[in-house]
Formats: structure tokens, C-alpha cells, sequence
């Protein structure tokens, strides 16, 4: 069955008329909805950094696995086609997930790892990689509200680890601006200091910022001292990367 991809571009409001850079934004809410202040705001924030941005509403319970990975690839290849009709760059097209959209957006980052018959593998794994206090693991710490919606109940041991973006890091895997609050009482902060640990043993770069404070869910945190500190120090590193229009 063909499935209509719910996927919204909003384009780069600098950077002049060539290629630019593009990042496909994956809402939160735990496979079980989609949290919208982690959607449209957060590719105007990207969109205002010179980077088409594409929010993507993927499946959520409840389907089940594989339907958010297969929409968010099915996602990435349409957003490197050019079908959309904004001058993306196919060279430079990352992911920017948060909680449940971070776990989606690791595991994105880590497909080549467990491969696919059915899309283009490579093409659809993301040149870079954000993650906001995301949901990495599904062995250690688990947010059981992600795990419960995405395979159900009593999934099997061997999909769970499938399923641990941290577990699946290999020297292929895309760089990473990583970020967390040290109190988060949804998701731990471990998931985070797990998947840059493995970045940063494979020999991948990684940026990782533990602010102290700040509940779950915080988006681009405009009101939460400390952590709303992250997205001026997410477009450095964008802008280090030669992705900004500055």
C-alpha cells in the first residue's frame, strides 16, 4: 500500500539563489503524535540560517515499525531529488530530530548499518546529524511510551538492539550536534552520552552539550535559561560546517 509522505518545505530565507543546504525536521511526541512546536517553528529557525528546511509527519502509532524509518527515507530522497522545486544541495541534506523524532533521526543516521532492500540505503542516510534530548537506546533506560508505540508489546530482544541507534554507530555514520538536559525525568540523559560515546569511539565527530536544567520537551527552549542556549550554538556548528548563510 502507497502511503501519501506528509512532508512540508519551507525555503531558506538567506544564502543567495544557488544550492543551499536542507534539513529534514522530525517532530517528538513519543510514536504517538506529533508535537507541533518542534515542528514549523523549528524550520523557520533553520529556514532563517540560509538551510531549506522540510518538516516531515511521519507514521505514528498506530503503525507500527518500520513506517516512521520508511517515511523519514522516503523523505531524504525526495528532499535530494529536487522534486520538491527548491535548489537543495543533494551533498548537504541532514536530519534535526527531537525525543522520539531524535530516536528516528539516529536511526536514520544509522541505517547502512541494517540496510534495505526496498530504498536507496545510502542515499537516504543524512550527511549530518541534530538531536535534541533525543530517545536513543531501547536496551538501557528505555522511554517505554516510544517503545510501546513504535513495536508494540514484547517485542524481540534482537529488534530492540536493532533499534539502539548507539549499537548501530559504525565510521559511516554521520557527524552529530547532540543536546540534553542533565534533569530530563522522560528520557535520561544517558541516551545522549551513549550515542556520542559511540560517535566518538568509531572516530566520527560529535558535539555534546548537558545543560543542568530543563524538562523534557523544551523545543528551541526560548524560555528555559541554560538550554535556550542551543540553537545559537547548533548554527556555529552548522556554520563550521559551511552550511549557514553567514
Amino acid at each position: 500500500m502507497t502511503v501519501a509522505l506528509q512532508l512540508t518545505a519551507m525555503a531558506a530565507r538567506a544564502g543567495g539563489s544557488g544550492d543551499r543546504p536542507a534539513v529534514l525536521v522530525l517532530p517528538g511526541g513519543g510514536y504517538g503524535r506529533q508535537a507541533d512546536h518542534e515542528a514549523e517553528p523549528v524550520a523557520e529557525w533553520l529556514a532563517g540560517l540560509g538551510i531549506h528546511a522540510f518538516v516531515l509527519r511521519y507514521r505514528v502509532a498506530p503503525d507500527r515499525h518500520p513506517a516512521p524509518l520508511e517515511d523519514a527515507k522516503q523523505a531524504m530522497l525526495r528532499i535530494r531529488s529536487g522534486s520538491h522545486g527548491l535548489p537543495v544541495d543533494p551533498r548537504r541534506v541532514g536530519v534535526l530530530g527531537f525525543s522520539a523524532g531524535g530516536h528516528l533521526a539516529a536511526t536514520l543516521s544509522t541505517a547502512v548499518a541494517t540496510g534495505s532492500a526496498e530504498l536507496d540505503v545510502p542515499a537516504a542516510v543524512p550527511d549530518l546529524t541534530v538531536l535534541c534530548y533525543p530517545v536513543v537506546s531501547y536496551t538501557h533506560a528505555v522511554h517505554q511510551g516510544s517503545v510501546d508505540n513504535l513495536l508494540g508489546e514484547s517485542p524481540p530482544a534482537d529488534l530492540l538492539t536493532e533499534l539502539s541507534a548507539e549499537l548501530q554507530v559504525t565510521t559511516e555514520t554521520p557527524s552529530a550536534f547532540v543536546w540534553h538536559t542533565a534533569d530530563d525525568a522522560a528520557v535520561p540523559v544517558s541516551h545522549s552520552l551513549g550515542y556520542t560515546a559511540a560517535l566518538l569511539n568509531a572516530g566520527v565527530p560529535a558535539e555534546l552539550h548537558v545543560f543542568p536544567e530543563g524538562r523534557h520537551g523544551l523545543g528551541l527552549a526560548d524560555e528555559q535559561p541554560g538550554a535556550d542556549q542551543w540553537p545559537a550554538l547548533c548554527a556555529g556548528w552548522l556554520d563550521r560546517a559551511g552550511w549557514t548563510a553567514s
